[in-house]
Parts: C-alpha cells; structure tokens; sequence
C-alpha cells in the first residue's frame, strides 16, 4: 500500500503544537473558494511522493532531533481520502513514539474516517460555515459530515484545534461569526480557536493550473477584522483563540 503526498515539510511551525513534520496529502474532494492549494484537489494529480507508511515513517525519523517536542501532522488536500494509509502511518507514528496530528475538513465519513480520526492524538478541524446554503456554494459540498466529525469528535474526548477562515463578504460577517461561536462553545472537546484571515498568496496557482479564481474581486482580510472575529470567539469560548 502507497500513499500519494503533494509534498513534504520537515520543520512546520503552524499545524500544531511545536516543531512538526507535516505531509501534505494528494486530493481533496471539497473546491472552497478560498482554497490556496488547488494542486492538491485532484487524487490523481501530480504528487511529489508515492511512499509506504514505512517509507514515511522512515523520512520523519530523519528529523526526530528536531520535532521530538512537536510531532507529525498530516494534512492536504484531504488526508482522509487515503483512510487505509493513514490509519496505518499514525499506528507507526505511534509505535515510535510521535505525537500525531490529523488537519481535516472533516468532510469525509464513514468508519475508516473515523478509526483514523481516533488514533491521532489531536485533530485541527476546519469550520468553513454553519450556513447551509452558503456552505454548498462556498465548498462544493453540504456541511453534514462536517458537522458529524465534530460530534463524534466530542463523542470520543478527542483534543480538537479548530480552525474558521475569515473571508471579506463571506464569513467576515459578525452574525456569522456570533453564531459558530455560540455554537462551538458548547463542546469540551475544543481546546483552541485559530481565527485564519483570508489570503491571495495561493491565486497564482490557480493561473499556473487555468483554473478561474473565484475570489479574484477579494481583499486579503484586513488586520482590524481579524481581531474583531478574535473578540466575538473569545466572548463565547473559555479556550485560547488567536
């Protein structure tokens, strides 16, 4: 069995605690509009590296010096996608003694999904709405197993970062903001809030690939913006949020 990774990073700083190894899983079956990795969305695409669990436990080892106060993240793309070949990378990752990460859309279910969501030892889930019908247009998929992962996320006590991108005429709206905050609040399972301000640094890729950009009329948020949605969260959640 082989996994298909976009890339490979060995000193990851931001999808998780500490110094992380972070492989980048090939396909996403979601199309956000905000997304800045349209290279990963196609299973079949181009992928730096096609590895067994084996193999890419061996290349984390290579940097065990440097994230032994960290870990390993896996992340895409959609790393649930390759469920057989998670499940059996984090069992690895276990045996040796790595602190395992899962960054999802949570957008995959059934009970593969869910045995790996299980064996990681933390879990960054993204939230891109709890508007319905905004969540269709803005991702290409209904917000159900979304919601799913989450409740069964809570369901088992499993650490959750959970991660809400703020995009200028879409989810920078303080009623929306308001409302996940709410909503969120009531899970004990969440331990951090990471509020993610909508970026064009990834629009050059949608050129290279002669994909049309879907935000191409949007600013990048502003600074002022991000702090106002840190403030609503904060006045709902008892955990970090930044």
């Amino acid at each position: 069995m082989k996994g298909r990774l976009h890339s490979l990073e060995s000193f990851g700083t931001v999808d998780g605690p500490g110094i992380r190894f972070v492989a980048f899983f090939q396909g996403c079956p979601m199309r956000c509009a905000f997304c800045h990795n349209p290279d990963t969305w196609n299973p079949e695409g181009p992928a730096q590296y096609e590895m067994t669990p084996e193999e890419l436990l061996s290349e984390v080892k290579k940097y065990k010096n440097f994230i032994k106060s960290g870990g390993v993240t896996c992340t895409g793309g959609e790393p649930l996608m390759q469920a057989d070949f998670l499940i059996s990378f984090l069992q690895l990752c276990h045996e040796a003694g790595f602190h395992t990460a899962i960054d999802t859309t949570g957008i995959i279910s059934g009970e593969k999904a869910r045995k790996a969501l299980s064996l990681a030892d933390l879990v960054l889930l993204d939230i891109k709405t709890l508007d319905d019908t905004l969540h269709q247009s803005y991702t290409g998929l209904p917000r159900t197993n979304n919601q799913a992962t989450l409740d069964y996320l809570e369901s088992i006590g499993k650490p959750v970062w959970l991660r809400h991108v703020v995009v200028p005429g879409y989810t920078d709206d303080d009623n929306r903001l308001e409302t996940l905050a709410k909503h969120i609040s009531n899970y004990k399972c969440i331990e951090r809030v990471e509020i993610l301000p909508y970026h064009t640094m990834g629009r050059y890729k949608y050129e290279e690939l002669g994909i049309p950009y879907p935000l191409k009329e949007t600013p990048d948020l502003p600074v002022e913006r991000k702090e106002n949605a840190i403030m609503i969260f904060k006045k709902h959640v008892a955990c970090p949020v930044i």
